[in-house]
């Protein structure tokens, strides 16, 4: 399941259990609205209650990261696994936008208020 919030040049992410496809489309279908009237915005991902992912969300993903390399500014993630912080830095070579992760919210969010 996702959560998504949205305000003045940020899109806020929340993913709790399994991170599907269908949940995937629904973030693309918020951040393409949002760079298309407000143009590169930042993101925070809190995927610390995420319990795993499809193959599909992560090829997905690699696809909308190439397509949008300019279309964010910072990507703050939280997560406390391993193969999702090196899939983060992973994707950072895909955006030009500064991605962190974090393993505390409080401090993403400090973050991107900076």
């Amino acid at each position: 399941m996702i959560v998504i919030d949205h305000q003045a040049s940020r899109v806020n992410v929340s993913v709790f259990g399994e991170f599907t496809l269908a949940d995937y489309k629904e973030f693309e279908e918020v951040v393409n609205y949002k760079v298309k009237f407000e143009g590169p915005v930042d993101l925070y991902f809190d995927l610390s209650q995420m319990v795993g992912l499809t193959l599909d969300v992560a090829w997905e993903e690699v696809k909308f990261s190439r397509a949008h390399a300019d279309d964010f500014k910072r990507v703050a993630v939280v997560t406390d696994s391993q193969w999702v912080t090196w899939s983060a830095w992973i994707s950072q070579t895909f955006v030009k936008a500064d991605v962190e992760v974090f393993d505390n919210a409080d401090e993403a969010k400090g973050w991107l208020e900076q």
